[in-house]
């Protein structure tokens, strides 16, 4: 019989969500209350990525730094790739991953360059000796208005930073992997439940599930598997620098079955699994942790 003092009700910890407001993206963690749990207290390896070598984008914090937590501590080395500004975020997941004992490459650099996108493969390629896991994680949203007050510098960025960079990104990475190697993508619940007021944000979600799948279908023959993650409401620095009313950052996530958000630590055992053996036959899938949210 299951001890039930050894299982964890998911609908805890239930956390009050203060209205917050970061003035812009990027977001960063240290002005979050409260403070967002990246596994650092909880994840504990157990060798499932022993000399795999990993490149994920948005690496600084939110879910980035919850995966590459999680990666150093199951044995992986990693590259992180982040904005310039986010400096002090990249360094805090770096001090973590060391920690681990494994290396860790920081590029801070703007997806939204072509050139940036060839550089940083190259850059880790080199930096890591090779490249066994690609994780296109960074993303841009911002809240709009309403239809008519869209600005094409905007679109733009969010289409560059959330679906372009992917695309050149595994480009220039896929004749660096060899079989066993994964691409795990980071979709979203607005995929399939867009919230108007993220508009092209959802477009690009939506757009990476097709990613997924496709690119699934040309890898297969070559040994490479590409998957996707699909988060519902998770509390990262991105959720502040929105720009969300007041109300909807002090109610985020309360309208999952599980009454509550999300952590980004919640989500890194996802992108373990992706990339483990233990997957070795799964390719062209989303997993949602949604908190009980469809997808």
């Amino acid at each position: 019989m299951t001890d039930p003092d050894t299982m964890t009700d998911p609908r805890e910890p239930s956390q009050d969500l203060p209205a917050q407001q970061q003035p812009e993206q990027p977001g960063l963690t240290e002005p979050m209350t409260p403070t967002p749990d990246h596994g650092e207290n909880a994840w504990q390896g157990r060798e499932r990525l022993v000399g795999r070598r990993a490149l994920i984008t948005g690496g600084d914090s939110g879910s980035g730094r919850a995966i590459a937590v999680a990666y150093a501590r199951e044995g992986a080395d990693v590259a992180i790739a982040y904005l310039p500004e986010e400096e002090q975020d990249a360094q805090e997941t770096e001090r973590l991953v060391r920690e681990a004992g494994r290396a860790c490459a920081l590029f801070p650099l703007d997806l939204t360059s072509e050139q940036s996108c060839i550089d940083l493969v190259a850059g880790a390629v080199e930096a890591l000796g090779g490249l066994d896991i690609l994780i296109p994680n960074a993303a841009y949203q911002k809240q709009r208005d309403g239809i008519e007050s869209l600005q094409l510098s905007e679109v733009e960025r969010v289409f560059h930073t959330n679906l372009v960079a992917p695309l050149l990104l595994a480009r220039e990475a896929v004749p660096h992997l060899s079989p066993g190697a994964s691409i795990i993508v980071t979709t979203s619940i607005q995929a399939s439940e867009p919230s108007p007021g993220l508009l092209d944000y959802a477009m690009t979600k939506a757009a990476l599930v097709a990613y997924t799948q496709a690119l699934a279908q040309e890898l297969g023959p070559r040994g490479i598997r590409v998957n996707a993650v699909a988060p519902g409401p998770i509390w990262t620095p991105l959720i502040p620098a929105t720009g969300f009313p007041d109300d909807k950052v002090e109610s985020f996530g309360k309208d999952t079955p599980l009454g509550r958000a999300g952590q980004p630590g919640e989500l890194a055992g996802a992108y373990v699994y992706l990339a483990s053996e233990e997957a070795s036959y799964v390719s062209g899938a989303v997993i949602p942790v949604t908190g009980g949210r469809g997808f």
